[in-house]
């Protein structure tokens, strides 16, 4: 498999408010990429700015959406469909969120948008994680099923356009990230994961964490951590911030 680059994308949930404050944080992204070589950045903001925004991605900056129907269209009220995406440059797709899976969005519905996302040429970023730790490990399992039942049936020529986002759900919005050492172990734990499952080599798809990832600890959890990128949330709207997190990715 071709090297490939680094990850880190920004998702940007349901913000900001306006057009105006979009294209500033996009333009301020833009104008310190001058010296990223070796990371690929992805904005995924609110479907109403996927349009105004897809012909400022250029170069390493690319244009990713945080959800998309499997359904080719139909009655479906407030969905966007799969197929409408690639018209405005969208190159990836978050799917499986937990901010998605707790309004109900089943191991089945993910694994759906996986293929259809997939069978289009986008990539699927897939997030899985669990909501707790146990001391029994029986977390490790519930993330390997979260894996196995999201590519489940998807084709073997489709993991280049796969990319695992753990996003642990007691991570999120918390005062600090997981620790580079507990990260690093459940990164070798997916890699395993999809080796004896689908015989992908460690390098054959990225993994990437997200999950309270902020400028102080971006550098050790991509380093110490063994992933190949990161999925930032609320500091993907702070461009100097996003900025730095780009560049200390970027230098590992």
């Amino acid at each position: 498999m071709k090297k490939v680059k680094k990850l880190v994308v920004g998702n940007w949930k349901m913000n900001p408010v306006s057009l105006e404050e979009a294209r500033k944080i996009v333009g301020t992204v833009k104008r310190n990429m001058k010296n990223i070589k070796r990371t690929e950045v992805v904005f995924c903001p609110p479907f109403v700015y996927l349009s105004p925004l897809s012909k400022a991605m250029k170069g390493s900056l690319s244009l990713g959406a945080q959800d998309a129907n499997s359904e080719t269209a139909g009655p479906f009220t407030g969905e966007v469909g799969h197929l409408q995406l690639p018209q405005f440059g969208v190159k990836y797709v978050i799917v499986g969120h937990s901010e998605r899976r707790n309004m109900g969005e089943t191991d089945e519905i993910v694994n759906k948008k996986v293929q259809s996302v997939t069978s289009l040429g986008m990539t699927a970023i897939v997030c899985v994680g669990e909501s707790s730790r146990d001391a029994n490990g029986e977390y490790l399992d519930f993330v390997k099923q979260q894996i196995l039942k999201a590519l489940k049936d998807v084709p073997k020529k489709s993991f280049e356009n796969i990319v695992i986002a753990y996003e642990p759900i007691w991570a999120i919005g918390a005062k600090q990230a997981m620790t580079s050492l507990d990260l690093h172990e459940m990164s070798i734990f997916i890699k395993k994961v999809l080796k004896d499952s689908y015989s992908i080599a460690s390098d054959g798809v990225r993994i990437i964490y997200g999950g309270s990832v902020d400028r102080v600890n971006a550098s050790s959890l991509v380093k110490e951590g063994n992933v190949s990128g990161l999925l930032v949330g609320r500091q993907s709207l702070e461009s100097k911030d996003f900025v730095e997190i780009i560049n200390l990715v970027d230098a590992q």
